[in-house]
């Protein structure tokens, strides 16, 4: 297999995250059947270097070779489109190269045009403001500077999922959970920098994040800026500091930078009665 598309894409720059769930899926239909004359996901795990009992592990998941593509491009830096493109070569599955190869150029086309958007965005590196400088950024801060207003959770969500928002602080702050929350729109002075504020405020101001999920939110910079940012801070900031909340069906795929983290679903029926107690002791926690 080529490493270079037919226009020219280097597949080896591009990593496994570039291919999006069609792919993925379609990848799955071919390698998970247990196949007598054809070379299976096993096969595959072999060949990028997972011993038996690891590959064993996979088994007990529903769609071994998503849970495979997940875990390998979690541990391996080598994980990229170029690399799995050729294991697939080497255990010959052309079959699979032949039927997805004009989805993986389209994904990854895709990626670049993302990639060199993202970059006009602000960077995740931000002007630092000094929370004990005397700068008042929020409705309650201390003038002096001396005891700057601190916060259980910053709420990251868009202005059309603001009527959830209000409903958030009226179970969360107005009960007896007493959670302090910092709402954008309702605690932050007008006229202070949004980037360099933002950062403040998820970094040291706000114990947790509460990452409010729509279609709405996917076409966010702020939001995306703010989860991106909260992500950056270091190893274990997925499970210390983001709860992904879902409070209504999505058209769109799940943001995937979150599917590791254990999502809030307000949409189930049958949890919806847990669910302010849930998310009112995660965030305690």
């Amino acid at each position: 297999m080529a490493a270079l598309s037919p226009d020219g894409l280097d597949y080896n720059s591009f990593p496994l995250i570039a291919l999006n769930y069609t792919t993925r899926h379609k990848l799955s239909l071919y390698l998970n059947p247990d196949a007598v004359t054809a070379s299976n996901w096993t096969i595959l795990a072999e060949e990028m270097g997972y011993n038996y009992l690891e590959i064993r592990n996979f088994v007990r998941f529903p769609d071994p070779t998503d849970s495979l593509l997940d875990d390998w491009q979690k541990k391996h830096s080598k994980a990229t489109v170029g690399e799995l493109l050729k294991l697939l070569q080497k255990i010959e599955r052309d079959d699979i190269l032949t039927d997805v190869t004009h989805l993986i150029d389209k994904d990854c086309q895709k990626y670049l045009r993302k990639t060199k958007d993202s970059s006009k965005s602000p960077p995740l590196q931000v002007e630092t403001v000094d929370s004990s400088g005397g700068k008042c950024i929020t409705t309650h801060d201390d003038p002096s500077g001396h005891l700057p207003e601190l916060f259980d959770a910053f709420i990251c969500y868009c202005a059309q999922d603001i009527s959830f928002v209000q409903e958030m602080i009226t179970k969360l702050e107005q009960t007896d959970h007493n959670l302090k929350l910092c709402v954008f729109d309702r605690d932050v002075l007008p006229g202070t920098c949004l980037w360099s504020i933002t950062s403040e405020l998820i970094e040291n101001r706000c114990r947790k994040m509460v990452v409010v999920i729509s279609d709405d939110y996917l076409d966010s910079n702020e939001c995306d800026f703010q989860t991106k940012f909260a992500l950056s801070l270091g190893p274990g900031a997925r499970e210390r500091r983001l709860i992904p909340v879902k409070y209504k069906p999505m058209k769109r795929q799940f943001p995937s930078i979150l599917r590791f983290i254990t999502v809030c679903d307000y949409t189930n029926p049958h949890i919806q009665g847990w669910f302010w107690d849930r998310l009112a002791k995660a965030l305690k926690k």
